[in-house]
Formats: C-alpha cells, structure tokens, sequence
C-alpha cells in the first residue's frame, strides 16, 4: 500500500527525516493508477495526471530547498491563504520536478505573492493572464532550462515542469481554480506551464535579473503576468529601426495597453542591433516612440461611447510604454528565420508589476 499526499499538503513511502517530515492529512491508496485517479477525483489537477506525491519524496523536496514544511513562502491576503513550504513541495512533486528544481519554483512562488504582482487580480481576472516564470543565472545551465530553440514549446523537463508546479501550486494553495476563481474567457497554453530561460550567453547586453538588481552570478527569477507570446516574424529586418518598427506595429495590434511588456529577441534580431551598436534602452526608446496612440483613440478602441471621449483626449498622448524600464528585454530562441516576441501585459496593466526574486538567496528587487 502506498501512503499518497492529498489534500496538498502532505507525503509518503519511505521515513522521511523528522525535521522534514510532511504535517498534512495522508491516505493509502492501492496503487499509483488509484493514486493518479484519486487526485483527478478530488480536482487537484490541471487536467492532467500528476506524480503522486509520497511522503519521502515531499521531504527530499524540502530538503532540496533548504525549507521546513511550516515555513511561509507566501501569502494572498485577499483569499486568506497562507503558501507553506509543505505545500510547494508537493505541488512540485506533482507537476514532475526534480528535486534540484525546488529552489526555482520557491523563488517564483515568493515573487508571485509579493504585493506588486497583485496575484489576486491577475489571477481572478477574464483577461487570462497567466504567470511567465523567466530564469536567470548559473541555474540556467545546471538544471538545463531551455533558453533556446523551442522555449516557449514542450520538450524540455525543468521549463515544463517548473512552469506546471508554479500552476498547481496556484491552484491547490493559492484557490486560483478555473470557472470558480480564475474567470478567465479565454486562457492560454501558458496556464498550464510558462517558464524560459534567457540566453545569457548570447546576450550582448546585462541580463534581465542584472538589470533588476540581482548581483552578477546570481540565479534569479522574473515573474510577469502574461498574455500568451505574439511573434514578430521579420527575417529581412537588416537594420535597427526596421526591426524596431515590426516590433512597434505587433504591440499596436493589440487592445491598448499601458504597463510592463516583455519583448523577447531571437538570436538574429540580437545580431541586428548589435551590430548597430544600440542599447537597450536604444531599443526600448524606439520602442515607445513608435507605440503612442491618442487617448481618444485608445478610448475607441476599447469600445467607449463617443460621450467619454473629451475633446482634449484627441491630442493626449497615451503610451504603451510609459517609462523605457516597463519594457524588459530577454535574449532567447533559436537560430532559423528571424522570429522574436512581445508578450503583452494581462489586461490590469499597470496595476501588476513584473517582481524579482533571487534563488536560494535573501535578495530581491
């Protein structure tokens, strides 16, 4: 018989060591088919089968990230929800992580709870946002996250997995279940895992996390809540301002939007504007320049009556990058046919902020 966490909270087969020993409620199920059943049963998947979570593996979990089961990672005050240590560990079980990956998944938990996220409206809203985990430093390489071809796509155990635990944690700690607390209309793919890591070594530029105030050789997690990725498909942009205009005219076709967005540069747009020698805020200012609509205009195109629409609104610049730092830039992708991505802010806009978290160590920003 198999002693299987449930409830998510709790752990497994063999003698966990007390200091790491799991507190919450346990049953014995048959075997693992029963196990993997039963948590479909209960609703504590995301629509697909999950690792059972025993008792040892819990705690070999906890151990990994260097936390107690009562520790707090989080907390969502608007839902009255505490996000213990326990409770990571075995959502992370759940979703197929490796050990190793604890302290990851940790970091993104702790990002996700701090107030600037606003995971409560982020998570709960129709707009379908869904939490973009971006890794940074050394641990992008010892666990072998994906920062290259494919890496928004499947194939690669730590970014599916680390992505998958941060939603199941969301779900079975944090009450973000769909149709009842999450409203989203739509969603995206991104729901069910979204997780990069930045190429930092074709990076001509700091990392994100540097930028962010993570010291150099620091590992580090971003966390942004996203809409899902819009290619920027330009393999003839040879030159900057070309590439810069593609970009612009991908984040006009979106409903405004004013905040934070994420544009993500493969390895031959990288090449572009390194061989300009611009910047990145170069880029970020040709960026803004080129994304300013009206408010008037903005204002129709969210479909407001013409009475909401101030006659001073017709030369009133709205931006969708306000200040050249809401544009985060991100080396990743693969080689092929000059294919980049904006990913847009959800819907809040402003009122969600990408936050920072370092990994395994007490620095945030």
């Amino acid at each position: 018989m198999q002693t299987v966490n449930v409830d998510h909270q709790t752990l497994p087969l063999e003698q966990p060591t007390d200091l790491f020993r799991p507190t919450s409620r346990s049953f014995e199920l048959d075997d693992i088919d029963q196990a993997i059943e039963f948590y479909f049963e209960q609703g504590w998947t995301d629509g697909l089968p999950v690792v059972p979570p025993t008792p040892a593996k819990v705690s070999q979990f906890l151990q990994a990230g260097g936390k107690y089961p009562g520790d707090i990672v989080g907390m969502i005050p608007e839902r009255n929800r505490v996000i213990t240590a326990e409770k990571v560990a075995i959502n992370a079980v759940m979703a197929g992580c490796m050990p190793d990956y604890m302290p990851v998944v940790i970091a993104a938990i702790e990002a996700l709870c701090q107030e600037a996220f606003n995971y409560h409206g982020s998570s709960a809203s129709t707009g379908g946002s869904a939490p973009l985990v971006i890794v940074n430093g050394p641990v992008v390489a010892e666990l072998g996250i994906n920062s290259g071809g494919n890496c928004f796509g499947p194939g690669v155990r730590a970014n599916a997995t680390i992505g998958r635990a941060v939603r199941l944690v969301m779900v079975n700690a944090g009450g973000t279940i769909p149709g009842i607390v999450d409203r989203s209309v739509l969603g995206h793919p991104g729901k069910y895992t979204f997780c990069i890591g930045e190429d930092e070594a074709g990076n001509p530029w700091q990392p994100l996390s540097m930028e962010r105030g993570i010291p150099a050789g620091t590992s580090a997690v971003t966390v942004f809540a996203a809409e899902a990725p819009h290619y920027v498909s330009s393999p003839a942009s040879g030159e900057p301002f070309r590439l810069t205009e593609a970009i612009s005219t991908n984040m006009l076709g979106t409903l405004y939007r004013s905040g934070c967005w994420v544009l993500v540069l493969c390895p031959e747009h990288v090449a572009v504007f390194k061989k300009a020698g611009w910047s990145k805020d170069d880029i970020r200012r040709a960026v803004q320049e080129r994304t300013i609509r009206t408010v008037a205009g903005s204002k129709r195109l969210a479909g407001l009556p013409d009475q909401d629409i101030l006659p001073a609104d017709e030369q009133a610049p709205f931006y969708y990058v306000p200040k050249l730092e809401n544009l985060l830039i991100v080396t990743a992708g693969g080689m092929g046919n000059g294919i980049s991505a904006v990913i847009p802010p959800w819907v809040g806009g402003a009122s969600s902020m990408p936050v920072t978290r370092a990994v395994g160590v007490c620095i945030d920003c």
